[in-house]
């Protein structure tokens, strides 16, 4: 109490630091920031006493990482990594999905976090965590956080995916510019002879940067399987009175428009007008526009074939 310490009710004295319940002290704000956001059950220890840091836990300011690292608030990636270094004392690489999500083309929404065990530790899976060991794996430094190369991840995460998500992942890559198709074919070459790598080879010849979503690198997929001649991608059309329109996917000889419909309940008025004077001014010019769905690409991919060669074939006629 305060007639005992000459403190204020509520706060406590441990070793020369002074901590108010349910609040951070200077010594340990410095801490977390020093540590990237983290810090372990010792060192909090050393700053403040067990029962105001069970206080500090239970109240929600301290949030357990892993196990005995803490940090303050819910933790993003970057915050679990760092995490992962302070539990194994050296930086832990970023790999797979994880290196996929910090370079932009993350296809696949990956939630654990996949990194690569770090040389001379036994670092072991638990949820919401995934390691893996890649012998060789070229790494790069990005934001501070090393990681596994652009390339090089790309071609892994492809690897493990379905052929028209893998395809997916390959246009996302090139969409962001961290890296190039000779980068791709080089990255594929040094996995030679592991598991989907062969489908992978195949896929960069066809993988496009101008391609903006997965879905539309599915259903350029499904038209090249189908021997339908290739369109033009992100295709900019500029109607009478000198707006332009870009549509997903074009062919300016027939004058047609594929466009994929993501279904976005969420869409704003202004969006929906958008949609719609779009339609109206590509009809007008004398383009025909078909619209496709995911049902379309996944489920009845012939279906969706054989309307998109009428099309074709009606535009020439």
């Amino acid at each position: 109490t305060e007639l005992c310490t000459g403190k204020p009710q509520g706060e406590y004295r441990w070793g020369v630091v002074t901590t108010t319940i349910g609040r951070m002290t200077p010594e340990i704000e410095a801490l977390f920031a020093k540590q990237d956001g983290v810090a372990s059950s010792p060192q909090l220890l050393d700053l403040l006493p067990r029962r105001t840091m069970q206080r500090l836990i239970r109240g929600g300011d301290l949030v357990r990482v892993w196990p005995s690292i803490y940090s303050r608030g819910k933790p993003n990636d970057q915050i679990l990594l760092s995490g992962l270094d302070l539990r194994c004392g050296v930086p832990v690489a970023a790999c797979l999905g994880t290196a996929a999500a910090m370079f932009g083309f993350d296809t696949e929404s990956v939630t654990d976090l996949h990194v690569l065990n770090p040389a001379k530790h036994l670092l072991r899976p638990e949820k919401g965590l995934v390691v893996h060991r890649r012998d060789g794996a070229p790494l790069v430094t990005v934001g501070g956080r090393t990681v596994t190369d652009p390339a090089w991840t790309a071609i892994e995460v492809a690897r493990g995916l379905r052929r028209p998500r893998a395809l997916a992942t390959l246009d996302a890559a090139l969409h962001t510019g961290t890296c190039n198709r000779d980068q791709l074919l080089l990255a594929a070459k040094k996995q030679a002879r592991r598991r989907g790598i062969v489908v992978v080879r195949d896929l960069i010849a066809l993988a496009r940067a101008e391609a903006e979503s997965p879905m539309e690198s599915e259903s350029r997929l499904a038209m090249i399987d189908g021997a339908i001649p290739m369109p033009e991608l992100q295709y900019v059309i500029i109607d009478r009175d000198g707006r332009r329109w870009r549509v997903d996917f074009a062919w300016p000889a027939f004058r047609l428009v594929l466009e994929y419909d993501g279904f976005d309940w969420h869409r704003t008025h202004e969006q929906l007008t958008h949609d719609r004077q779009k339609l109206a001014a590509l009809t007008e010019l004398g383009w025909r526009v078909m619209q496709i769905v995911a049902d379309d690409v996944r489920r009845h991919p012939e279906t969706m074939l054989r309307r998109l060669r009428q099309q074709l074939l009606g535009a020439a006629a």
